[in-house]
């Protein structure tokens, strides 16, 4: 299964500004958020990359991009109708072909020498379906992730085949119907903001939106996925790396740190850090 091209979803309301935020990445240089994460892309061999954004963002997001903005197609979506449809929008883009999906408002850190995008794509290539990245998640903080739950096929790697697929569950509804063996207790498979999705999602969310017209209820990426599952193989991996959600409450500082501490300016940064302790210490 060829992956060539990748999708970003930026159009949110609450996410549409925070691609464009700086940072200073792991080589010490300020780039925005997204010239981060089109970088992450690329480094897994894509080649044609499409943002989902609000209209009339163009303009922020090309200069945003810097030096990749000629690799960009940019994809309004003209209609403020949640996650699932943005990524709809993007169906004439991907036409028949598999496809790396990333969220506009994650940063990835891998602990390998292989990006997060670049291990997720290779996994895909070799199982030759739909996957989802996952990360052990506390149950604290479900109602910001979907969750997953499957059987492990393949320790080594750690693959699951995905059988329940939630949407920001309660803690009390993810202990009643989500088991994945092995992990800690009060822990979930949460997704990772990355996924590589095969055409037929395209085709589950295109008959979704057909029945829900008319309706007040949204369509969910959730429901599209737990089709999928029910239709053709769909697995989840644990990857070697994290994900850093800078759309939630200090979730921008958190990524700048683990930006920070995983670059060649770490010591300096921790030296910073411990005189700033000791400072807030002795107030």
């Amino acid at each position: 299964m060829e992956i060539r091209k990748a999708v970003i979803t930026a159009a949110g309301k609450s996410q549409r500004q925070l691609p464009l935020q700086s940072l200073v990445d792991r080589d010490g240089q300020t780039k925005s958020a997204l010239a981060i994460i089109i970088e992450e892309v690329l480094s897994a061999g894509i080649e044609s990359i499409a943002v989902v954004i609000s209209p009339g963002d163009s303009a922020a997001f090309r200069a945003a991009a810097g030096p990749h903005a000629q690799r960009l197609t940019f994809i309004e979506q003209t209609q403020p109708l949640g996650y699932a449809h943005a990524v709809h929008c993007a169906a004439e883009f991907t036409g028949g072909d598999a496809f790396l999906l990333l969220v506009g408002d994650h940063l990835y850190l891998s602990h390998t020498g292989q990006g997060c995008a670049a291990q997720l794509v290779a996994l895909a290539r070799a199982e030759k379906c739909a996957i989802s990245a996952v990360q052990s998640t506390h149950e604290s903080q479900l109602a910001y992730y979907g969750a997953v739950g499957g059987k492990l096929v393949d320790a080594a790697r750690r693959l699951y085949q995905v059988d329940t697929v939630l949407e920001k569950p309660t803690p009390t509804e993810a202990e009643q119907k989500i088991d994945v063996p092995g992990l800690r207790a009060g822990y979930y498979l949460c997704f990772f903001g990355m996924h590589v999705l095969t055409p037929a999602v395209h085709r589950v969310l295109a008959g979704m939106f057909k029945e829900n017209a008319g309706r007040e209820t949204s369509v969910h990426l959730r429901a599209a996925l737990a089709q999928l599952a029910e239709s053709e193989r769909y697995v989840a991996a644990e990857l070697d790396g994290r994900r850093y959600d800078f759309g939630v409450k200090y979730g921008l500082l958190t990524a700048q740190l683990a930006l920070a501490l995983a670059g060649k300016d770490r010591d300096e940064v921790l030296r910073g850090m411990v005189e700033l302790l000791a400072t807030a210490q002795t107030k």
